[in-house]
């Protein structure tokens, strides 16, 4: 009894069609892991609202946006240590918080093993943010680092400075030396958000701090125009100049997101939102703001 083998053209469909089929399911699992991360995200920043809830019970104010020192000029002298530091052992990282001499720099070979300690929960899932430490310190005007202050570990979080540029005495809740607490927040703490996303896309982020003597630039992978900050922008971010969802940004100190259609933000009642593409900028302007007085238009 014969046996009738597949055509070459029967062959050909059959992997058209197998084909097809993968690329039909290709798209749907991406989005399917997308909202897994998506999720996460948002999982890790209501952890850290219960973090900064937590550091606010106890304190009664939320931790300053980073510490440091000044001189004449108003240059930061350090030591830098910033507001996800702080809320260490409110995010369950009590070994790591006990580990940093506070009173010393970021820098001092002390807090070596600490400032380069990967947490995870700092980390968006959806972004590619380095696995390890990477290095800071000033730059020149190619970007180039001139020299390595110190090597510090990544986070995709960064705490909301207010509108104008992150440094001194800011509109939102996080800046040099802040102290703000609740009741300081009379935009209401439903409609004013306390932390949002940094994707490594765009620019660097560190959960340790304000690296004294060191310059926030784009990262090698990041679209945006050569710029360079002051380290005060490893931790804080601005709403200044435009709103475009997850790409956020005309500025690398800005809030950017590997989400696609917009990023997440925590507020100050710990809940979290995705704020889209479509979110007015006034309106992401006014959530950023403390203590302005304006009328929201609507917050997703």
């Amino acid at each position: 009894m014969s046996r009738r083998a597949f055509t070459l053209v029967e062959l050909l469909v059959v992997i058209a069609i197998v084909g097809t089929l993968v690329g039909l399911l290709f798209p749907a699992v991406q989005a399917a892991r997308e909202a897994a991360n998506r999720s996460s995200c948002q999982n890790n920043l209501k952890q850290i609202g219960l973090a900064l809830q937590g550091f606010h019970d106890a304190r009664k104010k939320l931790p300053a946006g980073y510490v440091s020192a000044f001189d004449g000029a108003g240059v930061d002298t350090g030591p830098g240590w910033g507001w996800a530091a702080s809320a260490l052992p409110w995010m369950e990282q009590t070994a790591i918080h006990s580990r940093i001499d506070f009173a010393r720099p970021i820098e001092a070979a002390v807090n070596a093993e600490s400032r380069t300690a990967i947490v995870r929960p700092y980390l968006c899932p959806s972004d590619a943010a380095p696995a390890s430490a990477f290095a800071v310190g000033p730059r020149d005007r190619s970007g180039r680092l001139v020299s390595t202050v110190c090597t510090v570990a990544p986070s995709n979080y960064v705490g909301n400075f207010g509108v104008s540029e992150p440094g001194v005495d800011g509109e939102g809740v996080f800046f040099r030396g802040s102290e703000i607490a609740f009741r300081d927040i009379t935009d209401g703490l439903s409609t004013t958000f306390l932390v949002g996303e940094r994707s490594f896309r765009y620019a660097e982020a560190t959960w340790v701090g304000a690296v004294t003597g060191a310059q926030q630039v784009p990262t090698p992978s990041s679209p945006m125009s050569f710029q360079i900050n002051n380290a005060s922008n490893f931790v804080l971010a601005h709403t200044g100049e435009s709103f475009d969802g997850a790409h956020g940004a005309t500025e690398i100190n800005n809030f950017t997101s590997r989400h696609g259609r917009g990023g997440n933000y925590l507020f100050a009642d710990a809940h979290v939102s995705l704020l889209g593409d479509e979110t007015d900028y006034s309106t992401f302007k006014a959530l950023s703001t403390r203590s302005k007085g304006e009328v929201i238009q609507g917050e997703r």
